[in-house]
């Protein structure tokens, strides 16, 4: 009679519409066929609903597409991207990559990372994605597993028996169960006051906990890690799933240890800390990384992962078929002074820099290379190319330095903010105010940021921010025609016909059609050039016949041919020419008037043909 009460309890609630579904995804309401991460999907993992975060909604097809290739990433807010968000996130330089070194190749990559959880919810979150046919996963987590949502501190006990865990947060699925928390949180805020949200999340999970090195709960945040990444990585096998782990990385010499307490030989985290900057400043850096090591493993406020975590996830990764470990550890440590972490990668504990998130990319980047899931190819974009081109405004890097200032305001960093300076904001200062108090949402700043960019015929700077908006919004053809235009507008052709094509292949159009055929045949690539003229002719409403230019095409893209079997051919070098000289095309006739001339200096015909082209110019 219990059970059938709490049935009949349970369908009323469901009835009346109380309470939330939990599903990891739920229908895009924008798109049909299209799903979103579901944003209350980690009220499964929080205690205190109030503190339940809320990751990014990136649309993807429900059924993929032919040819697509899925990628999932999983983690907690370093995988997320805090404090930049949007484009800092390493999976967004990882997409931006990707687009670019595979123009003509669809990459999905959905990041369903969430602020302040841990192991357990990624291994959920990576059972729920099995049925939507992910031709890779990328896992970075590690640091929350004592105070994250779930974790062995936060739990009070429960996380040390992980079926009890795993049986409260399928408890949590159910209404009746969401109504007992909603009646038990509002009784406890009665009597000892409501959550208070303007504090920051570390403290809300977290204040006051202290952990010593090797007790038990220390042991068993690491259990914890261990049991659910190797079933993480099992599960991932046996569906023949690659998954790419990563192992994890924190500020070593920046940041003196939260609490500090003597272990059983006396020594404290503090104590190894300043023994580890007195020889740094002695250039023994070999046992100053010893020793800031022992100050990051001793310090009982653990909210950088132990290295044993980085032990497990390695051996791990070698005892399951397919599954590779991402060493960003060592391109981190490559990338650090005398190999020890510290502010040139990493902002405050654990979250990297815009450097760091680069790398974090280039890392899983490398490692999906070797792991055999990115065909090769004659040029990609190196990591230099990357960091020069990434389209990260100057707007996300303040708002990042604001978050972080604000961050360490708050406990436990307890450092005061600057003082503000007395003189004029500029339009990018304001912007990223604006977003850090959110009074505006990121793609209206960066609309604003253009418009602002466009008024003071400042193009570069405006492409940028197109290239920003196309990449945070991969579904919309507008963005990534913008991005095409005004990259047509700086002469960066290649660039140009990236972003047209992907605007083709999510709406087919006539003016998309024409901007790509004639940057194609700009760039002497007749032979792609053809399609979109049929294209163009088939659904041409100017009244223009493009059948002409459809046959000269055909004829150059013929005479391209005999020409690469015949390069030293100045006849043919001089039809190539000609035959683009009929519709004005100077960049490429010029390219074969000069080939010609070269082979033969004295050339008429190919003199006269040079003179055309200067008279097109």
């Amino acid at each position: 009679m219990p059970f059938l009460a709490l049935l009949v309890l349970e369908g009323a609630l469901r009835l009346f519409g109380y309470g939330h579904d939990l599903s990891l995804f739920t229908a895009d309401p924008g798109r049909k066929g299209y799903l979103v991460l579901n944003k209350y999907a980690s009220e499964k993992y929080f205690a205190n609903q109030k503190n339940a975060t809320i990751g990014n909604f990136e649309p993807f097809l429900a059924k993929k597409a032919t040819g697509t290739f899925r990628i999932f990433v999983l983690g907690e807010s370093t995988t997320i991207g805090y404090p930049y968000m949007n484009n800092g996130s390493f999976h967004r330089w990882l997409q931006f990559r990707l687009m670019h070194t595979y123009p003509d190749r669809d990459f999905e990559i959905i990041n369903l990372s969430l602020t302040a959880v841990n192991s357990h919810t990624v291994l959920d979150f990576a059972k729920g994605i099995i049925a939507y046919e992910p031709d890779a996963v990328l896992v970075y987590t590690g640091h929350n597993e004592y105070y994250g949502a779930m974790g062995v501190a936060a739990t009070s006990g429960i996380g040390h028996s992980r079926l009890l865990a795993k049986l409260l947060m399928s408890l949590r699925e159910f209404r009746v169960t969401q109504l007992i928390n909603a009646i038990t949180s509002g009784i406890s805020g009665f009597f000892s006051g409501e959550v208070d949200l303007r504090e920051n999340l570390m403290k809300r999970m977290a204040e006051g906990q202290q952990m010593a090195f090797e007790s038990d709960d220390y042991k068993a945040g690491i259990e914890q890690f261990r049991v659910n990444v190797d079933e993480l990585a099992r599960v991932m096998s046996e569906k023949g799933i690659p998954l790419l782990i990563s192992n994890l990385v924190s500020n070593e010499k920046d940041l003196k240890p939260f609490v500090s307490i003597p272990d059983k030989q006396g020594m404290t985290a503090e104590m190894h800390y300043k023994l580890g900057l007195d020889k740094y400043k002695q250039g023994d850096y070999t046992h100053a990384k010893k020793e800031l090591v022992l100050a990051r493993e001793h310090d009982a406020l653990r909210f950088r992962a132990p290295e044993v975590l980085n032990d497990i996830i390695r051996k791990t990764a070698n005892r399951h078929k397919g599954i590779t470990l991402v060493d960003t550890k060592q391109l981190f440590e490559q990338h650090s002074p005398h190999h020890i972490l510290g502010q040139e990668t990493l902002l405050e504990h654990v979250h990297s820099n815009l450097l760091g998130y680069a790398l974090l990319s280039e890392a899983f980047y490398q490692s999906m290379k070797r792991a055999g899931l990115l065909p090769p190819v004659s040029v990609e974009m190196s990591l230099a190319t990357l960091r020069a081109r990434m389209p990260i405004t100057r707007v996300d890097s303040l708002k990042g330095a604001y978050e972080v200032m604000i961050l360490k305001e708050g406990w436990p960093f307890n450092i005061p903010m600057p003082a503000a300076e007395k003189q004029e904001k500029t339009e990018e200062e304001k912007l990223a105010g604006g977003l850090v108090v959110k009074q505006i949402s990121w793609r209206d700043a960066m609309a604003r940021l253009r418009q602002h960019y466009i008024a003071e015929h400042d193009t570069a700077n405006a492409l940028r921010v197109a290239e920003a908006l196309a990449l945070d919004n991969p579904l919309d053809p507008l963005a990534f025609d913008q991005a095409g235009n005004l990259s047509a507008v700086l002469d960066q052709n290649q660039q140009a016909i990236t972003y047209f094509s992907k605007a083709f292949r999510l709406e087919n159009s006539f003016a998309r059609a024409k901007a790509l055929f004639v940057l194609l045949l700009k760039m002497d690539r007749p032979e792609t050039a053809l399609p979109y003229i049929a294209y163009a002719a088939a659904h041409n409403s100017s009244g223009f016949s493009l059948n002409e230019l459809y046959t000269s095409v055909g004829q150059i893209n013929e005479l391209k041919k005999q020409y690469t079997a015949d390069s030293g051919n100045v006849q043919l070098a001089n039809s190539l020419a000609a035959g683009y000289l009929k519709f004005a095309n100077a960049a490429a006739a010029k390219k074969y008037t000069r080939r010609a001339l070269e082979i033969d200096p004295d050339n008429v015909n190919a003199q006269a043909l040079l003179q055309q082209v200067r008279s097109i110019r």
